[in-house]
């Protein structure tokens, strides 16, 4: 069900159900007011004609005449008096007596002074009457023709008020929910429209401050980085196509020059090592894209435990030395370190022993002594890395773009890469919640500057 029709249904029920509520109480309250009324106007008439007979000395046959020929005689007051011995003192009519008064009655009407019940379709009520000091009891039923249809007349008054009062709620709340949701529904259109070929394309944002409004605005940022990340696959698809391409280019065409004659044993090494050249290139692209990747995931799927920086790094550095013999790698402690906790950090070792060894490399790399040396320190609830080196430095107008990916400085002709080093680092460090800076000099070295929270 569309939420303009349940919206609607669920407001035509509310107010229908307040509706009904109200009228079945204002149609009891009233039936409970006539139904008192007419008690007390029964009880008065009573009075009235019992004190006609006792007092006024009216013959009983006369008041049996009037009750007779009355207009509406069938549904006029009944009246009987009886004493309290239960003896008949007067009656309006003995042979269609309607209460068919008992002596338990007459007790019950004595002791509680007065009684009130229904019987059929009229009123009754008995009570004592005190006489010239003697003690009557009377008896007295009605029916309230009038009230009677004036409370029908409310009823069906309250019904047909009801469902007409239904039908304009009804119409009304489909009309404001149509109007409410039609920023909605003018949404729906133009998302419909956009693709992946228009990404470009925007919702109307509105007012800018109602819900839907801050839906549009929050969709539109959606899109936003939808676009972005498009955008940045495509280049990221680019780049990778080009740099597969040249050490593919260049094997396949070692490859075929090898084919086109016979060739000495050295010529075949030389050859192959060429290949392997580039195959190494292929291999070390395929891995940092592999752990560009990893860094990609969602946290919550990456699994997290307590490491100790200082570890890390040595087993980085035992890396590092390992793919590279003529490198070197300096590990100091900034300063004294008192707690483990102050340079333990909660992370994923692999990515985290990624980033440092992309780090190392790079500061041995663009060293003229293949030296980097890496500090660890501590500052309130941070542990500080330092990786520092003595090489070309990087120029100031390419330190805003280190960290994009594939990009290559000037400083590319000086040493082989692809750009993802430094790229798939900042992504690690951001995926624990850390911070990357970097300061460099031309020809005096570089710094990178890692902050992470310590435990």
């Amino acid at each position: 069900m569309k939420i303009r029709n349940r919206l609607t249904l669920q407001s035509t029920i509310i107010i229908a159900v307040i509706m009904a509520l109200f009228g079945v109480s204002i149609y009891y309250v009233y039936s409970g007011f006539r139904q008192d009324y007419f008690f007390d106007r029964i009880h008065k008439q009573a009075t009235a004609k019992a004190q006609l007979l006792l007092n006024a000395q009216i013959p009983a046959d006369v008041l049996q005449i009037i009750y007779k020929k009355g207009p509406n005689s069938p549904f006029q007051e009944e009246m009987a008096i009886y004493d309290t011995s239960f003896n008949l003192v007067y009656h309006d009519d003995v042979n269609g007596d309607f209460v068919k008064e008992n002596k338990s009655m007459i007790d019950s009407i004595y002791q509680k002074k007065e009684i009130r019940f229904l019987q059929g379709n009229k009123q009754v009520v008995g009570f004592l009457l005190l006489n010239n000091n003697k003690e009557y009891i009377v008896t007295a039923a009605a029916y309230d023709e009038h009230g009677l249809l004036k409370l029908q007349n409310l009823k069906y008054t309250i019904l047909l008020a009801f469902i007409a009062c239904v039908m304009i709620v009804f119409a009304a709340s489909r009309f404001f929910a149509r109007q409410a949701l039609k920023p909605v529904s003018d949404m729906v259109d133009k998302v419909s429209a956009i693709t992946a070929t228009h990404l470009h394309l925007r919702v109307d944002e509105g007012n800018r401050t109602d819900e839907i409004a801050e839906l549009a605005i929050t969709f539109n940022q959606m899109l936003d980085r939808l676009e972005q990340s498009f955008d940045a696959q495509k280049q990221f698809v680019s780049n990778i196509s080009h740099e597969l391409r040249t050490p593919l280019s260049g094997m396949i065409g070692e490859l075929e020059l090898a084919q086109t004659r016979e060739r000495t044993s050295l010529e075949y090494k030389q050859m192959i090592s060429l290949v392997l050249v580039d195959a190494h290139k292929m291999a070390r692209l395929s891995n940092n894209l592999l752990n560009l990747a990893k860094a990609s995931y969602d946290q919550t799927e990456i699994t997290f435990t307590s490491l100790r920086l200082d570890e890390l790094l040595l087993d980085a550095r035992q890396e590092v030395l390992k793919a590279n013999a003529a490198y070197h790698v300096n590990i100091r402690f900034d300063k004294e370190i008192e707690e483990g906790a102050s340079i333990s950090v909660y992370g994923n070792e692999y990515l985290l022993r990624a980033a440092f060894v992309n780090l190392l490399e790079n500061g041995c790399k663009f060293s003229a002594n293949n030296t980097c040396e890496a500090t660890i320190g501590y500052r309130h609830d941070k542990a500080i890395l330092q990786f520092i080196d003595t090489g070309i430095g990087i120029r100031e107008e390419d330190l805003p773009f280190i960290f994009t990916p594939f990009y290559r400085g000037t400083n590319k002709k000086h040493s082989d890469g692809n750009g993802i080093g430094l790229t798939l680092t900042q992504k690690i460090i951001n995926l624990h919640a850390g911070k990357i800076s970097v300061q460099s000099v031309l020809q005096q070295g570089t710094i990178f500057t890692i902050e992470l929270a310590h435990l």
